[in-house]
């Protein structure tokens, strides 16, 4: 009987001191620095961790240590959270889901797969207070919020934990298209959720707005197209803000927050429709700008704009970074911004001052009847641009890999090419492209002041054509296809798979009708949803789509609303006959900036085209989404090519120091924590993107034991 007493009370023990153990293992990690507690690793996005565990010397050794498979396969841009030993993220079906960190076993998982595939997802955001934690993170236009241990829905969170993303925008953007796919970013008890709408003449406005993280309130909003009496004002036509053809000025790509200071900072895309201005004459506050604002109140404290008038498409693709940095032996509180055109614009965080001069250098005019072109455009002294521009390029840097090199050669002496070369019916060469030079990935910097950016070198075309006229007697569903489709799906339907839009002819086969006209109504991955669409034009698009439109079924309508008189007539690439980019490698560069100086500290070929890899030829740099972590051990690791890797650099040289297979190319930041003792880095490896294969891989690496 002692013997069975002693085992009972030896085993009392033991499981009072493994808990107590755990319980001690919280408290060393709890808001500590061995978590990934926030996107893109803290509310100053500088992708940086101070582990140092892995290293140049020992980085070879690392090792897959477990691997998820999610439910459904496809594009993952999710940057983990990763909070004492919890990982929470969002899938390619934006499913929030909770893993266990060091076994990868799935601990919750929350989400209906059918609808919301409407949209991708960068990740989640985390809130937590003495006595609950919460996980937040949008499905569609809809923001919810989580029990960060059960994965349940906090009821008492707006409506049965969910807020519609509607809520507090103008009246002529209620019906309008909205999504979430950047995380929001928590401040004290709010959040603040940035948004994508449409960018075309149906786009919502894109207001900024603050949410009570624990009632799911609207607590204030800034209005991005200024209202009678704002500043602003006067930079659009008069009552631009409820007129319904201008819209966007939003924040999608996410923002961060100076949480000494309580200053949240907030970059905003262009005014819709995105390439012809012709109804918003003037330069078009608050579009294409780094706002600081007042984090509690919404009150802006000063702003800068890095396009006026953007008629190119030059959304501010990135949160901003904070930073403190050296100059003329001042130590300056800084914010630095990458840009779409591949140019860091710096500024002093508290008044706004650019750190380095910023010149208005004058560019050409539009020769599209009713454009009216801003005279000039910003651009800083230093640092350089990181990306070729498009006034850099010769008949030279036509690529020597193409087949076609002559054809390719005649098309580019056609085409307009001075930097900030209007949009125009004699086509317009656009270098970066539309994706950058950077992109949502965003710049990683560490404590001494060096900004590690990756960039795309693609080269894309604008060609303008005048909109035809409607017509009362012509079929309703070409019309509607001309006007909402054609520009990614192409002419002929059959989309572009190197640019990412998928073949409609292919997709009529693999579809139903309904499908057809739920995935309209609201979208799928990057394709906005077309609810406010009118069912009489989606059910004519359909028959067109479908080849059964009969002219006389809907020749008595008429679409009134505003339609651009110009269009551009597709998201096009500058290819070779081969779908590769027309112009000379690298395509993808990994870039060092000091930017306590402006100086590039070294420049990398990223990545490797596979289709040439295969015949032998390498260091061509590749596409690339997703940006790099830079971490204490002096490495910078990225994934982000087409050609499914991850690899790691010599943060001081630019040296790869490591690179492994992935399951699927992985379109995502990384984010790296250490947990019982282990350092792990993790990426989502979902494909997809530039034609490359589906995955549903969450890996993690670290090294043996």
């Amino acid at each position: 009987m002692r013997k069975k007493y002693a085992l009972v009370i030896s085993l009392f023990a033991l499981t009072l001191f493994t808990s107590l153990v755990y319980l001690k293992n919280l408290d060393i990690t709890f808001g500590s620095e061995d978590n990934w507690a926030d996107y893109l690793g803290g509310p100053d996005r500088n992708h940086y961790s101070k582990l140092d565990q892995i290293t140049a010397q020992n980085v070879n050794k690392l090792e897959i240590a477990w691997e998820y498979s999610t439910p459904d396969s496809g594009q993952m841009q999710m940057n983990p959270l990763v909070i004492d030993g919890v990982l929470y993220g969002v899938d390619a079906n934006v499913q929030a889901f909770a893993l266990n960190a060091s076994t990868g076993k799935e601990i919750w998982r929350f989400g209906d797969p059918v609808k919301n595939a409407s949209s991708t997802s960068r990740g989640a955001s985390f809130w937590q207070n003495k006595d609950e934690k919460r996980v937040l993170f949008t499905a569609g236009a809809n923001l919810w919020a989580l029990d960060a241990l059960t994965g349940k829905p906090i009821k008492t969170f707006g409506e049965n934990g969910k807020v519609d993303l509607h809520i507090g925008l103008p009246e002529n953007s209620q019906e309008k298209y909205i999504i979430s796919n950047t995380p929001g970013t928590v401040f004290e008890n709010l959040i603040y959720m940035p948004v994508r709408v449409s960018e075309g003449d149906d786009a919502a406005i894109g207001d900024l707005r603050a949410f009570d993280v624990i009632s799911g309130k609207l607590v204030w909003t800034f209005h991005t197209i200024p209202h009678p009496g704002e500043y602003g004002y006067k930079t659009f036509p008069p009552d631009a803000y409820k007129n319904e053809s201008i819209g966007a000025v939003n924040n999608w790509a996410g923002m961060s927050v100076d949480i000494k200071t309580g200053i949240l900072y907030v970059p905003t895309g262009s005014a819709a429709y995105d390439f012809y201005g012709g109804n918003r004459p003037g330069k078009n506050l608050f579009a294409n700008t780094l706002i600081a604002l007042d984090a509690r109140t919404g009150k802006r404290i000063w702003h800068y704009q890095t396009i006026h008038h953007d008629i190119w498409d030059r959304d501010l693709p990135a949160p901003p970074n904070l930073i403190s940095i050296s100059k003329g032996g001042k130590k300056i509180d800084a914010v630095a911004q990458v840009t779409k055109h591949g140019y860091v614009f710096i500024f002093d965080r508290k008044i706004g001052k650019p750190v380095f001069p910023i010149k208005e250098v004058k560019v050409p005019k539009s020769m599209l009847p009713g454009e009216k072109t801003n005279k000039t455009q910003p651009l800083p002294k230093l640092p350089l641009p990181f990306a070729r521009q498009s006034n850099q390029l010769t008949e030279n840097d036509i690529s020597p890999y193409a087949q076609n090199r002559a054809e390719l050669i005649k098309k580019f002496i056609s085409f307009k090419r001075e930097q900030f070369d209007p949009p125009s019916e004699q086509g317009t060469l656009i270098m970066p492209g539309f994706d950058g030079g950077p992109e949502w990935g965003g710049a990683a910097i560490d404590p001494e002041g060096v900004m590690y950016v990756n960039a795309n070198e693609m080269a894309w075309i604008i060609d303008m054509k005048k909109t035809e006229a409607k017509a009362s007697n012509g079929p309703l569903g070409e019309q509607t296809y001309t006007n909402y489709c054609q520009a990614c799906h192409g002419k002929d339907r059959e989309g572009n798979k190197q640019s990412g839009y998928p073949s409609l002819v292919k997709a009529i086969q693999k579809y139903d009708k309904k499908k057809i006209f739920d995935i309209i109504n609201s979208g799928r991955g990057m394709m906005p949803g077309f609810a406010y669409v009118k069912d009489i034009e989606k059910q004519a698009l359909i028959q067109f789509l479908f080849n059964e439109e009969k002219k006389e079924m809907t020749s008595n309508y008429v679409n009134t609303k505003y339609v651009s008189p110009y269009k551009m007539q597709g998201y096009t690439k500058f290819l070779d006959d081969r779908g590769l980019p027309a112009i000379a490698p690298p395509w993808g560069t990994l870039n060092a900036i000091d930017l306590n100086t402006g100086a590039l500290k070294w420049k990398i070929v990223l990545g490797d085209e596979p289709l040439l890899k295969k015949e032998g030829i390498t260091g061509t740099g590749s596409e690339n989404y997703g940006g790099p972590i830079v971490t204490a051990g002096k490495l910078v690791f990225i994934a982000a090519t087409k050609d499914a890797k991850i690899r790691a650099f010599d943060k001081e040289t630019g040296k790869m120091v490591w690179e492994h297979d992935l399951p699927a190319a992985a379109f995502a930041t990384p984010a790296t924590y250490k947990l019982n003792g282990k350092q792990y880095v993790v990426v989502a490896c979902g494909g997809t993107k530039l034609g490359t294969p589906k995955g549903n891989k969450i890996v993690a690496f670290a090294l043996p034991n």
